[in-house]
């Protein structure tokens, strides 16, 4: 934002001084005879190109005017036509008509020199700002530092300081403040621009569905990256953060789920370069470097990027440099992290009691005739059989060990941010240099995360050739920890019994957990690892260099026609170095208190993705008529290598890496994709009233069949900007108002790279006679399907766009559908052919919602409010999945957790047994269905297919999807004399989750159903 704020203070510095020149060059050749004015101003504006604004309450449109002009400058006709007591100025291409607010100052008062300088809201100099005795004509402009100077001021006279984006201010010549002018930030006046695919234009101007977030926005942010950054403030857009670990991207859905086995994750475009992976534009984009983010939301914009914009296009553009005096900015912060929420366990005394009622409740079940207080010695069974070690517990001994487990893997985890940057230039030349440290700790112990960054974007630009560079290396460290599976240590953390401790007394880990109740007697618990243990005493670290770059050529053939030739490249290398040390023993009772086989796990794995670019754009402004063209050529190219190795066997810790072991294992990868495509896209309007757009993209891709390699993707937009229309002059509280209609054909690309060719395996075959020899060959492991073509997605978008008293209250409204077709799902196949199944192009699933945002916005006497809540609803259909639409049904956590996705429903219903309360009683559990081994006070589950028994696949329904009914943001931020405050919230409603962990941790262990 504050780039594009000193671009405009220069474009207006050099503008001023050529106002003048400007209305003048502009001519009319017209004979009028007795016609109305507002007819006149009409057929100056069809001939300059200029608009023509004005209140009709200041302007007597009705005037009848007689007059003729022959090459007449705009300052002749304007002085002749219009009434005395009106002035005229221009501003952005518009000649503004207003009455002249004149105070005549005394004579005989006296004058004096006066000096002054303008900054904005954050100290940094105006440039051009204009400076005005107000009722007079004297008056001067600000130079690059922001000063002014006027000299024969009348000493009683008042100052007007103008500048285009903010509120004008009138301030008495005596007025202490005159030294140091601060000028407001106004956003209704502000030609706010929006990157587009292969360029930008102006957000009046936008027909299609795009969300944009300001580097205004984004600043002073407490988060790790703008994935983050961005959460809550774009209807339609939902940003999940699923995990808390240092360097974890967050999920982003644009408009909901259109494909079942291929990719979601939207395109990421990092100044011009789309990124095949999205931690690429992570690391490569530190928060502060951002000028921009614009999401691509409905297939008609996304269409300019084909076969990769069916989930969205992310766009993200970084600061530029700005002509005039070097600025130095700086931006740090320190904070903390915590666990939000524990989640509430036993604690030792009450773990103990909740065991004996757990083997009471068992001994009982097997010997109805016993008693709970039957000693270990009667008790046949073992895991009727209450643990020694839980006796002093249930004494109710005091000072015993109590461990809050996830207490001792947690902590505070500190969080520091950097970063400088510098920018500036001159007339032809402009550069932004910027460097970034991250260090971020991981709430769980040995766990974190460091970032060095670097940027450096330069331009030149003379008369006809313009040069750009933009490079951005980074380079990260990242310490993990096995925190997310059902072994992992959080897990454990939460399984683990509180009556051990972490520690023994001579400061090594304590194991009893792992299986210690299972040795001699199985007591029937599970065995749990030590988690502290594990995170501390193995070792995954991963290296990550990142390499960014970019270059461009841009020439002006001739007045209007430009070709550009850009070169990119994106490079990283992660390299992944693991050990799991002797001390820490495999989980499982026939492992406790052994030390373990260490295993080093060693791995690299680079890619390298170019990008070559040629484009023609042309741009023609006639009579009203505003045209901009683009055609265009692009290659990419993306290649993979990875190799690794494992090594155990150690002889001691002391070398943990596989130079200290013994080579057990390696492998090895190699990967490429390659896309070839043409574009082309056509921007029409007329006066900025009437607005149309059409585009179409053909891509050729290495990942599909030689049938259908190549895909065309149109799109078509039309917009009507009401607006501008003269009947609006009667609603002077209507700021804008525009209506918007698009449809557009995308496709999605992100599968593997070679599902469409047969493929080999390495395989071993008993060959000779006797018992043979094991000999090795290769096999077939994938059938060719040369027809496998692209998922596409075909969207209609319909929006309203509506501001009210000047921009102070704003609304966007949204409705869409979007149907994905061609779906790439399996299909079975006769097993004559060697294969179960073969990857087809089947399918379809449709995305229906409504997206609605409301904005205001507000100053008063420097004090700034703004404020913003969008709320979206999609819902997500299955319309075909393939000649009989068989439903698809995964599993997924654990066995018996199933997926179902079948026609009539969203994708990905849970498919599971329908609880029901519980058996009361015997009579109850003997008059209903029930598995065999339930007993009372176990699950009752729904016969669903009332057969009168109970079958673990037969007797599911759907209960519910992850999918929310809406999702819903809201941000606002406070801004008085350089103090700010800020927050942003984001929310979904109707969604259901899985609450897997219940199987761990919140039943029993043998004494349920589940």
């Amino acid at each position: 934002m504050n780039n594009r704020k000193n671009l405009l203070r220069l474009l207006l510095f050099v503008s001023l001084s050529f106002v003048a020149v400007i209305l003048n060059g502009q001519t009319v050749s017209k004979t009028f005879k007795n016609e109305a004015l507002k007819t006149v101003l009409k057929e100056v504006e069809k001939q300059t190109g200029l608009s023509v604004i004005y209140k009709t309450d200041e302007v007597n449109e009705n005037k009848m005017i007689t007059a003729t002009f022959k090459n007449a400058s705009i300052n002749d006709v304007l002085d002749k036509i219009l009434d005395e007591g009106l002035i005229y100025k221009l501003q952005n291409k518009m000649i503004v008509i207003s009455k002249s607010n004149q105070q005549k100052q005394s004579k005989s008062g006296e004058k004096k020199k006066i000096s002054g300088t303008v900054v904005d809201e954050n100290g940094t100099p105006i440039i051009g700002a204009s400076v005005q005795i107000k009722g007079e004509a004297q008056g001067t402009i600000t130079d690059f530092d922001g000063k002014f100077v006027l000299s024969d001021v009348p000493e009683k006279s008042l100052l007007t300081i103008s500048y285009i984006g903010y509120l004008t201010i009138d301030i008495a010549v005596t007025d202490e403040k005159l030294s140091k002018i601060t000028m407001i930030e106004d956003s209704k006046l502000i030609d706010e621009v929006v990157v587009v695919g292969y360029g930008s234009m102006r957000k009046q101007d936008v027909t299609t569905s795009i969300a944009r977030v300001g580097g205004k926005d984004l600043k002073d942010m407490p988060v790790t990256g703008f994935d983050q950054a961005i959460v809550g403030k774009m209807a339609g857009v939902q940003v999940t953060q699923t995990s808390g670990k240092p360097n974890s991207g967050a999920t982003i859905r644009v408009r909901g789920t259109g494909t079942i086995t291929a990719g979601a994750e939207p395109l990421y475009v990092v100044d011009g370069v789309p990124l095949e992976r999205a931690s690429s534009a992570l690391e490569t984009v530190d928060m502060n470097d951002v000028e921009s983010i614009e999401i691509l939301k409905d297939a008609s914009s996304a269409a300019i990027y084909g076969s990769r914009g069916a989930n969205g296009v992310v766009m993200i553009t970084t600061k530029k440099g700005a002509s005039g005096k070097a600025k130095v900015s700086y931006n740090g912060s320190v904070g903390f992290q915590t666990l939000s929420k524990k989640i509430d366990m036993l604690d030792a005394y009450e773990f103990a009691a909740f065991a004996r009622d757990g083997h009471n409740g068992s001994y009982l079940t097997s010997y109805p005739d016993a008693s709970p207080d039957d000693p270990n010695e009667v008790r046949k069974k073992s895991y009727d059989k209450i643990p020694p070690e839980l006796f002093p517990y249930l004494e109710g001994q005091k000072g015993l060990t109590n461990t809050d487990w996830q207490d001792a893997l947690y902590r505070t985890a500190p969080i520091t941010k950097h970063s400088i940057s510098i920018s500036g230039g001159g007339e032809k030349t402009k550069f932004f240099i910027s460097g970034s440290y991250l260090n971020q700790s991981g709430i769980i112990v040995n766990s974190g995360y460091e970032r060095f960054g670097a940027r450096l974007n330069f331009t030149y630009k003379s008369d006809k050739v313009e040069l750009g560079v933009n490079f951005s290396p980074s380079y990260s460290i990242e310490d993990r920890v096995d925190s997310d599976n059902n072994k992992g240590m959080v897990i454990n953390a939460l399984m683990m019994p509180p009556v051990w401790p972490v520690y023994n007394e001579d400061g090594s880990y304590n194991y009893m957990g792992n299986g210690f109740w299972k040795i001699g007697t199985d007591y029937q618990h599970n065995a749990v690892l030590n988690p502290v243990a594990m995170a501390n005493l193995t070792k995954d670290q991963v290296t990550h260099a990142n390499l960014l770059g970019n270059f461009y050529f841009q020439w002006e053939i001739i007045k209007g026609l430009k070709y550009k030739f850009s070169a990119a490249t994106n490079y990283n290398y992660f390299y992944n170095e693991y050990y799991r040390s002797s001390e820490l023993p495999l989980q499982g009772e026939k492992y406790f208190q052994s030390p373990s086989n260490p295993v080093a796990k060693s791995s690299g794995t680079y890619y390298l993705n170019w990008l070559i670019e040629n484009t023609l754009n042309y741009q023609k402004n006639f009579n009203g008529h505003n045209l901009n063209a683009i055609i265009g050529f692009t290659a990419q190219k993306d290649m993979m290598k990875k190799h690794s190795v494992q090594a155990t066997d150690f002889v001691n810790d002391l070398v943990q890496n596989v130079a200290g072991g013994i080579v057990s294992t390696g492998g090895a990868d190699s990967q490429a994709w390659a896309l070839a495509s043409f574009l082309a896209r056509a921007q029409y309007d007329y006066k900025g009233k009437y607005l149309l757009s059409a585009a179409i993209r053909s891509d050729g891709s290495s990942r599909f069949g030689k049938n259908n390699r190549w895909g065309y993707f149109p799109s078509v937009s039309v917009g009507w900007r009401i607006i501008s229309e003269d009947f609006m002059r009667n609603l002077p509280w209507v700021s804008n108002l525009k209506l918007r209609a698009s449809y557009g054909i995308s496709g999605n690309f992100s599968i593997g790279n070679y599902e469409h060719i047969a493929m080999l395996k390495y395989n071993q075959y008993v060959l000779g006679t006797g018992e043979g020899s094991l000999v090795s060959g290769l096999r077939p492991s994938q059938i060719s399907n040369d027809d496998l073509g692209w998922e596409k997605t075909r969207m209609y978008n319909v929006g309203l766009d509506i501001g009210l008293f000047d921009e102070r209250l704003t609304f966007e409204f949204d409705m869409y559908q979007s149907n994905t077709y061609d779906l790439l799902l399996d299909v079975p196949i006769p097993q004559i052919t060697g294969f179960s199944d073969m990857r087809k192009n089947i399918g379809e699933v449709r995305n229906r919602g409504v997206e609605f945002t409301i904005g205001t916005h507000h100053n008063w006497s420097g004090f700034r409010w703004d404020a913003s809540f969008n709320i979206a609803a999609n819902r997500n259909k299955v319309l075909k999945l393939g000649p009989e639409d068989a439903p698809i049904i995964t599993s997924a956590g654990v066995s018996h957790a199933y997926f179902k996705t079948e026609v009539g429903q969203p994708i990905g219903n849970y498919f599971l047994l329908v609880q029901d309360g519980v058996f009361k009683n015997q009579a109850e559990l003997d008059a209903y269905p029930h598995f065999s081994n339930a007993k009372v006070g176990d699950f009752k589950f729904v016969d669903v297919d009332g057969n009168g028994e109970m079958d673990l696949d037969d007797d599911r329904a759907i209960v519910g999807n992850y999918m929310p009914k809406f999702t819903y943001g809201f941000m606002s931020s406070f801004a008085y004399k350089g103090i700010d405050l800020s927050f942003n919230l984001q929310g979904v409603q109707g969604n259901k989750i899985l609450n897997l962990q219940r199987r761990y941790i919140g039943i029993f262990s043998k004494c349920s159903s589940f």
